[in-house]
């Protein structure tokens, strides 16, 4: 696990480093993340996200008149939130490896833009990897791996930019930063880029759906958004 958190951690200042509105714009070695200070329990300072300063906006229009503003718009499939009650911390069966917020909200997602297989369907994600492990276990809630998987997918690499599938290709909270308020919405605007092909460097290959994560609260008491974006209509 912690070889996993580790790479969690690398791959996205790689991704980082390909990226020049990132806070963090240097790759940084496994080495170095490994021997970093802990934090809290096995949490070093490389597997915490920087909270930063920052802001977004975006023009949201009806489908049919997005062409009146843009040539290339962006168009929007799904957008979900879920809450949680509460209860994890008080619950004896929950077992922190799960959120079963995010499950809901990915779920509901995926049911609107009518997506059965995520991982196959969708072209990369962005998600709220406030800590490393948690990308990880984002990973199984959102359906881009079966349980008990994750971690063996990160070392594989299938979760880096030249992976089996994407996952926070402008180097995520860990690198990019968290602007806090500003986070979802700088999601979209990866997606954005990589959708119209211009995320410079970083641009994945033909990609054509792509969906965006956020979480607040904690484990067993979350609040979870998801959005699917794709560049075609319908």
């Amino acid at each position: 696990m912690r070889d996993a958190m580790t790479h969690v951690a690398w791959k996205n200042h790689v991704n980082g480093a390909r990226n020049s509105r990132a806070q963090f714009r240097s790759e940084v070695s496994r080495e170095k993340i490994e021997g970093a200070p802990k934090v809290a329990g096995r949490l070093g300072v490389f597997d915490c996200s920087g909270v930063s300063d920052g802001s977004a906006a975006a023009m949201i229009v009806r489908a049919e008149d997005a062409l009146d503003y843009t040539d290339r718009p962006i168009y929007v499939k799904a957008l979900a939130l879920a809450a949680g009650p509460m209860r994890g911390g008080m619950d004896p069966a929950y077992d922190f490896t799960t959120f079963p917020e995010v499950v809901r909200s990915a779920q509901d997602a995926y049911a609107q833009a009518g997506i059965v297989d995520p991982a196959s369907e969708l072209s990369f994600a962005e998600v709220h990897d406030c800590f490393t492990p948690t990308e990880i276990v984002l990973m199984e809630d959102l359906g881009f791996t079966s349980r008990g998987q994750a971690w063996k997918d990160v070392l594989a690499g299938d979760f880096d930019a030249d992976g089996r599938f994407p996952v926070n290709v402008d180097g995520g909270l860990k690198s990019f930063g968290h602007p806090v308020g500003a986070s979802g919405l700088r999601m979209l605007f990866e997606a954005w880029l990589q959708l119209r092909g211009e995320a410079d460097q970083r641009q994945l290959s033909d990609p054509h759906h792509a969906l965006t994560h956020n979480l607040g609260g904690r484990p067993g008491g979350c609040v979870s958004f998801v959005s699917v974006v794709g560049n075609e209509l319908g």
